[in-house]
């Protein structure tokens, strides 16, 4: 947006940023180079609606590790414990024929045939069948993931689709399989006048769950009303009013709450089926919180690497149609925060379990402001299928190459690892909290404090020198005792020297 300021008589370009910034840059009305500047900028700033490579192409950094191999399906259903005699891997999807949003390593019941996959993924909205996404390793439940079923105004029934989520229950023996449908019952019903809708009676050994999660349109207008009240100025006097206003922190905690209840279903023995509309934005959410409650190795830092890029960025999160990489079509009407909500609720997690997770926020941070820059390929394109065929792998770098480079900045000094632990966050408005340091940061008006972590980090670093200089001086004692005894044999030798006094470390 370009605006002229008489009274400072310079013209005014503002650049309105994603990450809740605003750029101002004043010229000088003689120099005429406002438009120059402005042309420059939109160049740059929208490349593929220029017919220039985003800039992930054109980066030269280089790191010591190679972050696209940081993930590996099979690698990771082993990890699991799969295959077994339950669930089975199959590579039906290896050219993206069956799902051409989904990865080509997919994981499903081992009494279901290659047919039977077909049949089901004609049902299925853009073929995205339920596979597995996590299972226990001790009660064997196990979380899926999918898209609606293409019920209809009709209602229409699919034998192989019920039958295919029987073999789902049948799998670890539970009496009634839940399926989480994120979505509001209203929506849901509405969904069946485009083709889509829900599991219904027919589906005789399930039990349906609505979680009211609203749609990609609702959070995109609430993160709007959040942006207007804390940048550039932030309300005093309406401060908690306005905040409510938003209603971010209430759609916080629906996504929480939703992902609570599936972690608990399936700590408690129970199978569960997860889906919205398509399967790749308030599904991805609510699986992957729930693994992260119930699995502490994605609480590590490469572990949180790794359940990035299965459960979001393999499964076909629309990251270029959510974020809008390099396109200058600000009003798409399909941008919508859905990823950064998600890291804002393992912020939250982080917040009330300080110890249970390896890294810091400085990686949440490093997280969102790389899913805007442009400068990795981790989150272009919008499946694995479109970045195969852009090279993203051989062409550009992954950001866990920058992570895993220098991850000591990364790391949480209060980490403790507990291997069972199911974490259980409080989903209620008086535990969840704005996330101050990232809506906020670049307020000019806010003056941040360091970071506990960095505090503690620099104690720590202190003690370690401390205790460096009392081992040297140990060993200086030492050396300087052995001497004294050397002398003392000695015919004549001196009476034994006295015993010395130490400082002790105050840490």
């Amino acid at each position: 947006v370009c605006l002229s300021s008489k009274a400072k008589q310079a013209h005014i370009t503002i650049l309105c940023l994603q990450d809740m910034r605003n750029l101002r840059f004043a010229l000088k009305q003689e120099g005429h180079s406002r438009r120059d500047l402005f042309e420059l900028l939109f160049r740059y700033a929208f490349p593929l609606s220029h017919g220039s490579p985003l800039f992930a192409y054109l980066n030269q950094e280089k790191f010591p590790e190679n972050g696209w191999s940081i993930y590996k399906p099979v690698e990771e259903f082993r990890r699991q414990g799969l295959p077994n005699n339950k669930w089975r891997i199959t590579f039906i999807n290896k050219n993206y024929e069956l799902c051409d949003t989904y990865p080509t390593v997919l994981a499903v019941p081992f009494k279901s045939t290659e047919e039977d996959l077909k049949r089901v993924a004609a049902f299925r909205s853009r073929g995205r069948i339920p596979v597995l996404s996590w299972i226990h390793r001790e009660n064997k439940a196990v979380i899926v993931r999918c898209s609606q079923p293409l019920v209809g105004m009709s209602g229409k029934r699919n034998k192989d689709d019920e039958r295919y989520l029987d073999l789902i229950r049948e799998a670890n023996d539970t009496t009634k399989l839940t399926i989480y449908d994120a979505r509001p019952s209203v929506n849901a019903v509405a969904n069946k006048a485009t083709g889509g809708g829900y599991e219904g009676d027919e589906y005789q050994n399930a039990d349906l769950v609505f979680l009211d999660i609203q749609n990609i349109h609702v959070m995109r207008e609430s993160l709007k009303k959040l942006k207007d009240i804390v940048y550039p100025t932030v309300e005093e006097s309406h401060w908690l009013s306005s905040l409510e206003s938003t209603h971010w922190l209430e759609h916080i905690k629906l996504v929480l709450s939703g992902a609570i209840q599936v972690a608990d279903k399936v700590s408690g023995g129970h199978s569960v089926v997860v889906h919205c509309s398509d399967g790749w934005d308030r599904t991805a959410q609510l699986t992957s919180l729930a693994m992260l409650m119930l699995d502490s190795h994605f609480r590590t830092l490469r572990g949180l690497q790794v359940l990035i890029e299965k459960e979001w960025i393999s499964f076909g999160h629309k990251f270029a149609s959510r974020i809008g990489h390099g396109d200058k079509n600000h009003t798409d009407q399909d941008r919508s925060p859905i990823f950064v909500q998600f890291i804002d609720c393992v912020w939250q997690m982080t917040k009330q379990f300080p110890t249970a997770f390896e890294f810091n926020e400085n990686l949440l941070l490093t997280i969102l402001d790389h899913l805007y820059s442009c400068r990795f390929g981790t989150f272009l394109y919008n499946c694995e299928s479109a970045r195969d065929q852009n090279e993203v792998r051989t062409k550009t770098l992954s950001l866990w190459s920058l992570v895993n480079s220098k991850m000591e900045i990364y790391l949480n000094p209060f980490y403790t690892p507990e291997s069972g632990r199911v974490l259980y966050p409080v989903a209620s408005m008086r535990h969840l909290e704005l996330w101050v340091t990232y809506y906020i940061r670049w307020n000019p008006r806010i003056q941040h404090q360091s970071p506990v972590e960095q505090r503690y980090r620099e104690l720590l670093a202190l003690r370690d020198e401390y205790l460096k200089k009392l081992e040297q001086l140990q060993m200086s004692d030492s050396s300087s005792t052995s001497s004294d005894l050397a002398n003392s044999s000695a015919p004549n030798a001196a009476s034994s020297t006295p015993p010395k006094k130490y400082l002790r470390t105050p840490l």
